[in-house]
């Protein structure tokens, strides 16, 4: 008889930034109030299921949204650079009304490549580093269930890799909220359905839902 695992990636909850910059990798970025409740409420729906191995990138607010899960599941926190936000060479910039980055003709060399994409990190090489860390979760949770909290590009390109879609796409229709969930179900190590949930789905705000954060 074959194994069923499955390994949850958990996009991290809103964080603190009112400036409107896209943080990446940047430090310093932490979850707001309502990021918090929202690390909590997923910690919560998660109690009674059989997770066995906790992950999350390094950044802040990907470690302030696992945890809650630690602390309800009584797991230790695997650090993985693997799953990390994609580097992006807008980081720090703002693209809002105004002071916006597309606005200066010095950054729009940067775009000239959405396919790749030419402003960062290339999308095969997430997608890559991310099935190596799913299948180490996979192999650590063998027959029980894993959570990755990782950041909506990787978790969207990794979703776009086991579907077998296009990666280019337009960032704001990512179905791929904060703190939401998408699930890979794995039979022995054949990857074998996806799904994808919401727990604190009821916490977003409208005007967060279908917009490009922070890189986040």
């Amino acid at each position: 008889m074959s194994t069923r695992t499955t390994v949850h990636l958990m996009r991290h909850g809103e964080v603190h930034n009112p400036a409107g910059v896209l943080y990446g990798r940047l430090a310093g970025y932490n979850l707001s109030e309502l990021g918090q409740e929202m690390a909590a409420t997923v910690a919560e729906a998660f109690k009674e299921r059989d997770i066995t191995h906790l992950v999350a990138s390094p950044l802040e607010r990907a470690q302030e949204t696992a945890q809650p899960l630690a602390d309800i599941l009584k797991l230790p926190i695997h650090n993985d650079e693997r799953v990390i936000e994609a580097s992006n060479k807008f980081e720090g910039k703002t693209f809002g009304v105004g002071a916006g980055a597309l606005r200066r003709p010095a950054n729009w060399l940067l775009v000239w490549n959405p396919f790749r994409p030419s402003w960062g990190e290339p999308y095969r090489q997430i997608a890559k580093r991310m099935e190596l860390a799913i299948n180490d979760a996979r192999d650590a949770a063998r027959g029980h269930e894993a959570v990755i909290v990782s950041h909506q590009l990787p978790i969207w390109i990794a979703r776009r890799a086991y579907e077998r879609a296009r990666f280019a796409h337009d960032p704001r229709k990512r179905q791929c909220s904060l703190a939401s969930v998408t699930s890979l179900v794995f039979e022995d190590d054949r990857f074998v359905s996806l799904s994808y949930s919401e727990p604190a789905g009821h916490l977003i705000p409208d005007a967060l839902r279908g917009k490009f954060v922070g890189g986040a």
